[in-house]
């Protein structure tokens, strides 16, 4: 609720301090002496639009602040929470502006946009004039209005989670549908690339390998000439073995060196020099043979290897990367099969969650059609002391398609009235709210609805500006009690003109216009019990107050109390 209303440099308004309490708070005062500036400066710290036309004349800068108490509204301080401002229970908004249009903003003294201090006002007060009631037209709040009403919050609860679940399921089904329609459009393709590389079967390092062996292909010729002269010199004449194997023959044959000291070394020497001569020779003929040059090997070798980087230029890959292609196609083609099993399954569990939704729908909206006959008929009950007997409140619940489903369920709901029915009429026309035809039976009709909807959300401070217009008498009277009782769940502020709403008043503020100092001022001051039996008076009377209407206030001060 709004504890404490100050402002400074506002218009006519050059300081002034405002306590308010809780329950009915009236606001009285001549025609013109400024009440509309005070719902203009706090309409400003709620994020209301800048005019820097409303900066009092001669003055730099003015400001606005507002202090509530926020320990029961659970709404503001979700609001705090979202703009990641410190909790709290109590908040003072501030907000200043000069003369150039400039606008500073502060939320318990932490500076914020005027889109963050519009939503916090939101949460903090509603505003309601003689031609503003758009709350009443908007078909999303009465749905919620109507949840409210009926206490319906657990089940739309549950029928939200059912509608998340259903969403997640549908979306599981669509994401998978489109794996297998992109699949089996590519399903042709990957079966050809599938057969490609299957025939081609790459092996990981292939590249590398063949490229050496090409590489050492096309040197084996050189290398057979220069391994072809080895062998030739070694075996020129009678051979590099014979020869040896003569000398060692020789020397073993002779008595003179066979048995001589001096020669068993040499003989040794030549055995083993023979036998490495024998393995070199037979390693360069091995070497040779291999080294020979085969045309049709290599130009298997060459196909192979161009086959591969073919397919890498093909496929855009290294061709390394090809044998992890092929398993990854391979994998794909398997994916087609398997994938319909799993559509199948996510499908049904799919059709339960909607299933589950549609019941879940179905049972709020039966709870709904019996909230809304409450609702109708404590609407129209608070119509006819406003003298609106020949005005008619109906709920409508229609129920929406398939595509406009959400986690409010199948219903959209709107709130209809039908004016001017005559007693016994058959055929009454209902038409939304806004169809009503004057301002006043539309502020009625609004405060009926305030009233038959008392401690149904809205925000913890209410204002009404002027609703009373165009009343009076028992009508007005009917306003006033109507006010009264909405003011035990609500901070409710209206400003009047009218004695029989003022009189129901918990606390009265009287707005003045004065001069001072040869410049014209609005001031605003509470009202003793004494003061406000001589404003009702002069609310009554007029200019001139008679000992008769003093007499005819304190009677309503009496039958108000």
């Amino acid at each position: 609720m709004l504890v404490q209303l100050s402002i400074k440099n506002i218009v006519l308004i050059e300081s002034c301090d405002i306590a308010f309490g809780d329950g009915l708070c009236v606001l009285s005062g001549e025609t013109g002496a400024g009440k509309s500036i005070l719902l203009d400066a706090l309409g400003l710290v709620l994020g209301g639009r800048a005019d820097a036309s409303l900066v009092r004349r001669g003055e730099a800068q003015g400001s606005i602040s507002a202090e509530f108490d926020i320990t029961a509204n659970a709404a503001a301080k979700a609001s705090l929470a979202a703009l990641e401002l410190e909790q709290a229970d109590t908040l003072i908004l501030r907000r200043s502006l000069g003369t150039d249009g400039k606008t500073r903003c502060l939320a318990n003294d932490q500076p914020v946009t005027v889109a963050a201090l519009k939503k916090l006002g939101e949460t903090l007060v509603e505003v309601h004039g003689q031609h503003d009631q758009r709350s009443l037209q908007d078909t999303i709040l009465h749905r919620a209005l109507l949840d409210d009403y009926g206490k319906l919050a657990p089940r739309r609860k549950q029928l939200s989670a059912n509608y998340q679940a259903w969403r997640e399921a549908a979306q599981a089904v669509a994401a998978l549908q489109a794996q297998i329609d992109q699949a089996a459009r590519e399903q042709d393709y990957l079966q050809h690339m599938h057969n490609e590389l299957k025939a081609l079967a790459p092996q990981p390092g292939e590249e590398e390998t063949l490229a050496d062996k090409r590489t050492a292909m096309m040197q084996s010729e050189k290398l057979f000439e220069v391994l072809d002269t080895a062998t030739s010199e070694l075996g020129a004449g009678k051979g590099a073995v014979s020869a040896l194997r003569s000398a060692q023959r020789a020397l073993t044959r002779s008595p003179l060196t066979s048995a001589s000291a001096l020669f068993a070394p040499i003989i040794e020497a030549l055995e083993r020099a023979a036998i490495e001569t024998e393995e070199a020779l037979y390693a360069l003929e091995k070497a040779g043979q291999e080294a020979t040059f085969n045309p049709e090997k290599f130009e298997a070798l060459e196909e192979r290897l161009f086959a591969l980087k073919a397919a890498g230029r093909k496929y855009n890959l290294p061709v390394d990367e090809l044998a992890g292609l092929y398993a990854q196609v391979a994998e794909k083609l398997s994916l087609i099969g398997n994938q319909s099993h799993q559509l199948g399954a996510l499908a049904k569990k799919e059709a339960q969650a909607k299933e589950a939704f549609i019941r879940e729908a179905q049972a709020l909206s039966a709870e709904r059609k019996k909230a809304a006959a409450r609702l109708e008929k404590s609407v129209e009950g608070e119509l006819k002391p406003l003298k609106m007997e020949g005005t008619h409140f109906r709920v409508r619940l229609e129920t929406l398609p398939e595509s406009g489903w959400s986690e409010w369920g199948s219903d959209l709901v709107h709130f209809e009235c039908a004016t001017n029915v005559t007693k016994g009429s058959k055929i009454i026309a209902y038409a939304p709210l806004s169809k009503i035809a004057s301002g006043g039976e539309l502020s009625r009709f609004m405060l009926a609805m305030k009233v038959a909807l008392a401690g149904v959300r809205g925000a913890a401070t209410i204002i009404f500006d002027e609703i009373d217009s165009g009343t009076g008498g028992a009508v007005a009277d009917a306003i006033g009690k109507r006010l009264s009782k909405l003011g035990e769940n609500a901070q409710v502020l209206v400003v009047t003109h009218l004695p029989q709403v003022a009189a129901r008043g918990s606390q009265h503020l009287l707005v003045e216009k004065m001069e001072k100092a040869k410049k014209i001022l609005t001031t605003v001051r509470p009202l003793s019990q004494a003061q406000r039996g001589e404003e009702l008076a002069r609310m009554l009377a007029g200019a001139t107050i008679t000992p008769e209407a003093r007499k005819a206030a304190q009677k309503l001060l009496e039958e108000a109390a």
